[in-house]
């Protein structure tokens, strides 16, 4: 059954799994920022920006004291966790961003998804990220798509700095941010967990099921395999 909805103001969506391949954080992104990870500390780690990520990694990991090269292990074996480490997902993507702006890389983003969110930024529906990468590669990813710069369609980012995306109070502290009630939004993710998170906050929900990437569906859950399956009244 096609999800459809109606007196829907603004959207949030996910990333990863919804608007672009769960494939391209794991086996493009993540392994790009590995190689380089201990390079990039070496060569820019002392700028002040740099540097205050680098100790809150450091303290995250329960040693101030720590060595560079030690806390680039880490952060390495964090890669490998998947785990959602704010200072390694700022790190990750200024990484990321040098690969970019050279050429080196190429955000992916589902074709459905490039159409959808054009069609809604045109008919006035505000259009919003959360995700658990950092804003900066949000917006790199949007930014260096296959469809050229998407970032102009959207009205805000959102990261793990809102807080964890598995907790119903990041949900209303976003609402509250961009001005909507929580019936006025609808959120897109392919995560069971957050999809519940969002429900229990007042978000009206689709739980995206990407064909060899889908996860279970909660009974009673919409869902869809495409932004093509999503109607806004």
């Amino acid at each position: 059954m096609t999800p459809s909805f109606s007196g829907i103001r603004a959207v949030i969506t996910d990333i990863e799994g919804t608007t672009s391949a769960i494939s391209f954080v794991h086996e493009v992104l993540f392994p790009y920022a590995c190689e380089r990870l201990a390079e990039f500390v070496a060569r820019r780690g002392r700028e002040h920006d740099i540097r205050i990520l680098i100790d809150v990694a450091k303290n995250d990991a329960g040693n101030p004291a720590m060595s560079d090269g030690d806390v680039v292990g880490a952060l390495l074996g964090w890669i490998d966790e998947d785990r959602k480490n704010t200072a390694l997902k700022a790190l990750q993507g200024l990484i990321w961003e040098e690969g970019y702006r050279n050429g080196a890389l190429k955000g992916h983003v589902y074709a459905d998804a490039a159409d959808a969110l054009k069609r809604w930024a045109g008919e006035g529906i505000k259009l919003f990220v959360y995700s658990s990468g950092s804003i900066a590669a949000q917006k790199l990813i949007f930014g260096h798509s296959p469809f050229g710069d998407l970032t102009p369609l959207f009205a805000g980012y959102f990261d793990t700095t809102t807080g964890p995306k598995m907790l119903p109070d990041s949900y209303l502290r976003i609402v509250q941010a961009i001005g909507f009630a929580p019936a006025e939004v609808l959120f897109l993710s392919d995560s069971p967990e957050e999809i519940t998170a969002a429900k229990q906050s007042g978000l009206h929900t689709v739980q995206f099921v990407r064909p060899g990437e889908a996860r279970p569906v909660a009974l009673g859950q919409a869902s869809a395999e495409s932004f093509a399956d999503v109607r806004l009244a």
